[in-house]
């Protein structure tokens, strides 16, 4: 049985929306490398894009580096450089890939746009949450304390060293953000629902967050 992905209740409640985070696929081998996995996966995957009601994502290429790129359509391979989307297009969905890495979902309730971005240890200490709080400001008008952060389930002491998502909060509230929410979860502790990359020492599978500005409704 497909497991129901995770929300988050402050997303949730910001109308014109939507967010989700999938979880593990129960049945699916995925002791391989990074793309195999991801083949493997894509059928499922691609089942749930639509059963939640979101377009194909955007998805970046993530090289664990500080690029957040704005997007207005559907290309036809991952933004080359990328470890962040930021789109003010409705209808649009922004796709992460993460096993351990944080997946962090900045939402404007004014829905003027989102940003989705990947923030491991290396992200992190490059600061891709800032950098994605200084696009939506100055490129859409978006005063950071109107933001809504929310960071998805990730490795958390003590399966890692590092606790990069407490740096995400401070990051995001050094930015100017208020309202931030930390899902508290650790990907390692919990292998009956996320993959782990340390845990599974590299051969897993992922968990794809989506994020969208849903289209205005005929007439609006």
């Amino acid at each position: 049985m497909t497991e129901p992905p995770d929300r988050f209740a402050s997303l949730d409640a910001v109308s014109g929306v939507r967010a989700a985070f999938l979880t593990r696929v129960p049945g699916v081998d995925v002791t391989a490398e990074r793309d195999t996995a991801l083949a493997r996966l894509k059928p499922e995957h691609d089942a749930r894009i639509v059963e939640l009601g979101f377009s194909p994502p955007v998805l970046a290429e993530q090289v664990h580096g500080s690029i957040v790129a704005a997007v207005e359509a559907l290309p036809s391979s991952p933004i080359a450089g990328a470890d962040g989307l930021v789109t003010a297009t409705r209808g649009l969905t922004l796709g992460i890939y993460v096993a351990d890495c944080a997946a962090v979902y900045l939402v404007d309730p004014h829905r003027r746009a989102i940003a989705l971005v990947h923030s491991g240890r290396k992200g992190t200490e490059l600061n891709i949450v800032g950098g994605a709080v200084k696009i939506l400001s100055d490129h859409f008008n978006i005063d950071p304390s109107d933001l809504i952060v929310v960071v998805a389930p990730c490795i958390r002491s003590p399966h890692y060293e590092v606790d990069f998502a407490a740096t995400i909060r401070a990051q995001a509230r050094d930015a100017g953000v208020c309202k931030i929410h930390d899902a508290g979860i650790c990907t390692a502790s919990h292998p009956d629902r996320y993959y782990s990359y340390r845990r599974e020492q590299g051969r897993t599978g992922r968990m794809l967050a989506l994020l969208m500005l849903e289209p205005l409704a005929v007439g609006a």
